[in-house]
C-alpha cells in the first residue's frame, strides 16, 4: 500500500529451535515460560536486526509501545515505557542488549493506540481497525498441552496431585496441563478451594493448596540482562512486575556475588512463577530483569 519493498526471511528453523521448543521444553519441566520474550530476543531483535546491520542499515523499526534514548550522562541506552501506559510492551523487551537499542526505532512510542489506528486509516491500511491479538502465535486456541502433545508426538504421563503434607488427593492428567495458581479443571473434590502450588517435574506430581500457600515475599531469578547499569550490587528500591498484566509492586533489588538476581517484595506477591519473567522499573525506566527461577515465603 505505501509502496516500499517487502521482504519474507525464512527463520523457521531458528523460531523453532529458540522459541517453539523453549516452550515445550519449559512446559515439560514445570516451568511457564514467555515465548514473546524469547521471540524478541532471538528472531525480531536478534536474526532480523542481524540482517539489517549486514545489509548496511543505521536502524530497525518496530510497532513495540516502548521508548528508546541514550542517557546524556552515562552514555548507556534506556529503554522506557510508552505514553500509551495499558499498551506499554516495555516488559517483553527487557532482554533487549546496549547494542540493539542503539540502532532500534520505537516510533508508536510516544502515541496512544486511537492514534495509530487513525494515522494508518488515514493511509488506507487494510490493519487500521484489526482486533488486538492476545494468544501466543503458534498455538492461536490457547491450549497448550494439546499444542505440546501434538509437536512433540508424546502423550503427557497422569500423575498425582498432592496437599503441601505430600498426602495423594487424586491423579492429574500429566503436568503440561496446570500452572501455578490454576483452580479450574482440577477435578478434585473438597471442602473449600485449592489451587495449583508448585508442580514437580522430577516425581511427576503438582501440589495443592489454599490462596495463602501462594503468596511469596522473596524470588530469585537468573538469565539477567541490566539495561540502565551494568549490575545491581548494592539493593536498590524499585518496582517490579512478575507477568505482563501484573501491576508494578514496590520492591528491593540487588545482585549476589554469582550474579543472581534478588527481588524482595514490601507486599507479599501472589503465584510468583517459575519460567516467568520478573523486571524491574525506576519510575519509566527498564532497570533490567531475568528469569524466575525461585521464589521464598
Amino acid at each position: 500500500r505505501l509502496g516500499f519493498p517487502h521482504e519474507v526471511f525464512p527463520l523457521l528453523g531458528r523460531f523453532r529451535e529458540q522459541v517453539i521448543n523453549r516452550f515445550v521444553s519449559e512446559y515439560r519441566a514445570g516451568n511457564t515460560p514467555n515465548p514473546c520474550i524469547d521471540c524478541n530476543r532471538a528472531i525480531k531483535f536478534g536474526a532480523l536486526l542481524e540482517e539489517a546491520m549486514a545489509r548496511g542499515f543505521d536502524a530497525m523499526a518496530t510497532g513495540h509501545y516502548a521508548r528508546v534514548e541514550q542517557d546524556v550522562k552515562t552514555g548507556r541506552w534506556l529503554l522506557k515505557k510508552a505514553l500509551d501506559d495499558k499498551k506499554d510492551q516495555t516488559y517483553v523487551l527487557y532482554q533487549l542488549t546496549q547494542q540493539q537499542l542503539a540502532h532500534v526505532l520505537f516510533p508508536l512510542g510516544a502515541l496512544r493506540k486511537q492514534e495509530v489506528r487513525a494515522i494508518a486509516s488515514r493511509y488506507g491500511l487494510i490493519n487500521a481497525h484489526k482486533p488486538d491479538s492476545q494468544d501466543i502465535c503458534f498455538v492461536p486456541d490457547g491450549d497448550y498441552a494439546k499444542f505440546i502433545e501434538q509437536y512433540t508426538g508424546r502423550k503427557s504421563i497422569p500423575g498425582d496431585f498432592v496437599d503441601t503434607e505430600g498426602n495423594i488427593l487424586g491423579k492429574h492428567k500429566g503436568i503440561i496441563h496446570y500452572t501455578l495458581g490454576q483452580r479450574r479443571g482440577l477435578g478434585i473434590p473438597a471442602a473449600s478451594r485449592l489451587y495449583v502450588c508448585d508442580i514437580s517435574p522430577k516425581t511427576n506430581q503438582v501440589v495443592l493448596g489454599n490462596n495463602e500457600d501462594l503468596f511469596h515475599s522473596e524470588l530469585t531469578a537468573t538469565k539477567v540482562n541490566l539495561i540502565s547499569c551494568e549490575s545491581l550490587k548494592e539493593p536498590m528500591r524499585l518496582k517490579a512486575k512478575i507477568r505482563y498484566r501484573h501491576p508494578e509492586q514496590e520492591a528491593v533489588a540487588w545482585q549476589t556475588e554469582d550474579g543472581v538476581l534478588h527481588v524482595r517484595f514490601d507486599k507479599p506477591q501472589r503465584a510468583i512463577t517459575r519460567g516467568q519473567a520478573v523486571v524491574l522499573y525506576d519510575g519509566d525506566i527498564v532497570v533490567g530483569g531475568g528469569v524466575i527461577e525461585n521464589c521464598i515465603k
